[in-house]
Formats: C-alpha cells, sequence, structure tokens
C-alpha cells in the first residue's frame, strides 16, 4: 500500500511566517490570520478527500477557501489592528504617537483603553479580503498543482510547488487588488465617501482599470511571499506531516 504524509493543522501558520521573515517581517504578528485560515481549510479539506478518492471538485475548494478566510479574516482583525497602528506611529507627531512596547501590549492597551469591539475595527473588510486571499492562494494552489501533476511530466517536488505557487500568487493579486484600492481610497479620503458601496461606485465610474492601480507592486509583495509560504508548507508536509496510507 502507499504511504503519502499530509499536512499537521499548524504547518500553514508556521510556514507563512517563515514566509513573512523574508518577505514582510512587521507581518509576523498577523500569524492568528494566516493560522486560521490554513487550518479551517486543509483540516477540512483532507477529511473530505479522506471520504471522498476523487478529490474535492474545484468549486468546493472555492467555498472552503472563502470560508476559512473568511474566519481567518475576522480572527486576525486585533493583530491587523496593530500591526497597522506599530507601522504608522512613525509618521504621526510624538504627542500623537501610541508608542506601543510590542505586539501584545497594543492588543491590550486597545483593550483596555478603547473597547473590545474597537479591536475588531475594519472585521468586515478584513475578513471579505481573507476570504479572497485564501480563495486565490489556497483553492488555486491545490487546483494549479493538481493540472499540473495530471500532466504527467512533473512529480510532486519542488518545481511543481513552485509553478502552482505562481500561479496561486498571482490569481490571489488578482482578486485582492480591487478590495485593497477600495480600502486606500477610503483610508485616504477626506470624508469624500459615504461608505464602503458609495466609494464602490465612485471608483468604477473611472473604469475597470482603476481598480487596478498599483497591480504591480502588490504583485511583488504578494506573490514572493505565497511562493515562500507553499515552499516551506510543502517541506514540512513531505518531511513531517502525518503518515496516511493511500
Amino acid at each position: 500500500m502507499q504511504q503519502n504524509r499530509v499536512s499537521r493543522w499548524y504547518f500553514g501558520g508556521v510556514s507563512s511566517s517563515a514566509a513573512a521573515c523574508l518577505t514582510h517581517p512587521l507581518d509576523l504578528i498577523k500569524m492568528t490570520y494566516s493560522l486560521s485560515r490554513f487550518a479551517i481549510y486543509e483540516t477540512v479539506r483532507d477529511e473530505m478527500n479522506r471520504k471522498n478518492k476523487g478529490g474535492m471538485p474545484f468549486y468546493q475548494k472555492v467555498l472552503l477557501g472563502a470560508f476559512g478566510g473568511f474566519l481567518g479574516g475576522f480572527i486576525g482583525t486585533p493583530a491587523d489592528l496593530v500591526n497597522v497602528r506599530m507601522q504608522n506611529d512613525v509618521k504621526q507627531p510624538v504627542e500623537l504617537r501610541r508608542n506601543y512596547a510590542h505586539a501584545l501590549d497594543g492588543l491590550l492597551r486597545v483593550w483596555k483603553e478603547e473597547g473590545m469591539r474597537k479591536l475588531f475595527s475594519g472585521a468586515s473588510m478584513a475578513s471579505s479580503r481573507g476570504a479572497l486571499v485564501s480563495v486565490g492562494q489556497l483553492s488555486c494552489y491545490d487546483q494549479s498543482k493538481q493540472l499540473v501533476l495530471a500532466t504527467g511530466y512533473l512529480t510532486d517536488n519542488i518545481l511543481t510547488h513552485f509553478l502552482a505557487s505562481v500561479f496561486a500568487g498571482g490569481c490571489a493579486t488578482i482578486l485582492c487588488q480591487p478590495l485593497d484600492v477600495v480600502k486606500t481610497r477610503l483610508m485616504n479620503s477626506k470624508l469624500e465617501y459615504g461608505g464602503v458601496f458609495h466609494c464602490l461606485t465612485e471608483t468604477a465610474r473611472l473604469g475597470p482599470k482603476a481598480f487596478y492601480k498599483g497591480l504591480v507592486p502588490a504583485a511583488i509583495r504578494l506573490i514572493p511571499h505565497t511562493v515562500f509560504t507553499f515552499m516551506f508548507l510543502e517541506q514540512l508536509r513531505q518531511h513531517f506531516g502525518t503518515v496516511v496510507v493511500a
């Protein structure tokens, strides 16, 4: 009988953090986000694959990725809030700086000084983006890897992982960029937008290209992170994953 290895539930979070060390270290405090979405997606996917020898169809991968990403985005909102504040603190006048000692200090101070609800400020936007990122990264990676292996030209090796992760990173960038553009416009606005929907419609008036402004810098940031994440994940799976009998 053939023995395969599957990822442990925490491998995705570890891999994403390792990738963040190489691409954008300040994002390390968002491990909660990646750990949650990877754990949900991979745990459910592996269970479904055990029950269905043919594997999950792509639409189910998309739905699962969106669900895991949405929950992960919500869970990771407090860490994201503190991350943004810590990065922007140096831009503020000295008297307005929050001067968080570290990420945990920031979380505790927001809770004590501004209340629990403030920790989840922007959760709807973060959850929506989490859903889109996860569909692009997790669902598209699984599907593209499956298609590459189905050609028979490549095996489950590092080249296959690289090709699939580049494609997944590109998909994630394309899916997320419109939402990131709207988010940036809202953050930089001077009260000219009445809300997310108003900003969305005003951006749409400028044409489809307006939603993809800054696509190249976004791709330069997200694609390498996606590649490193899955390269690390696959190595963890192959060397330390749970052994299952196929």
